[in-house]
Order: C-alpha cells, then sequence, then structure tokens
C-alpha cells in the first residue's frame, strides 16, 4: 500500500443510520431555508407590484434582504454547523467584514448627503 491510497473503512449499520440521518435533518434544513427565501422574495416583488407607498416598500425590501442575507450566512456557508474546527473564526471574520462593509457605507451615504 503506497502513501497515497485511500484506506476504506466499513461503517457500522449504527454509523450508517446516523449519517443517513444527519445528511436528512440538513437537507430539510437548507429546502426550508430556501423556500423562505424565495418566499420573502415572492412577498418583495408583490408590494412592489401592489404600487404601495415608496415609504412602505424600500424599508419592507431592505428589511427582507437583511434576513435574507442572515439565513444565507447561516444556511448556505454552514454557520450553524457546530462541529467545524474554524467556526468561530470564520463567524468572527464574516461579521467584521460585515461591520466594515457597513461602516463604509454609512460614511460615504453621509459624505454624499450631507
Amino acid at each position: 500500500m503506497s502513501t497515497h491510497d485511500t484506506p476504506i473503512v466499513a461503517k457500522t449499520q449504527a454509523q450508517y443510520e446516523y449519517d443517513r440521518h444527519h445528511n436528512a435533518v440538513h437537507m430539510r434544513k437548507q429546502v426550508l431555508n430556501f423556500a423562505i427565501m424565495i418566499f420573502f422574495t415572492f412577498i418583495a416583488f408583490a408590494v412592489v407590484a401592489a404600487d404601495f407607498s415608496k415609504y412602505l416598500v424600500l424599508p419592507l425590501i431592505l428589511l427582507l434582504a437583511g434576513v435574507q442575507v442572515v439565513l444565507q450566512l447561516y444556511a448556505f456557508m454552514h454557520l450553524e454547523d457546530k462541529k467545524t474546527h474554524f467556526g468561530g473564526v470564520i463567524g468572527f471574520f464574516m461579521w467584521m467584514g460585515i461591520l466594515i462593509a457597513f461602516t463604509f457605507f454609512l460614511a460615504f451615504l453621509t459624505i454624499i448627503w450631507w
């Protein structure tokens, strides 16, 4: 056996059942989060199509977009997984990036408007 060969290890029935259950739960979460995001997108389009006031539409769309960003970070970037070794580091850098981006956005917004 050379150093680059991958050994094949058979799983026990209990390991197989655990992995199967874990994958099913994870897939259910992914599909549910995706359905929620599609529903939020539908709400945003419906509010715009209903021709509500722009003072209602703009904050509502921004709120729905913010919720979708958080859902995407936690669901599709696997931040909800507690088993990852670098979860705290990844979360720290992601939230610091969001904080810096928001600070730049706020700074340029105030420069332009004031």
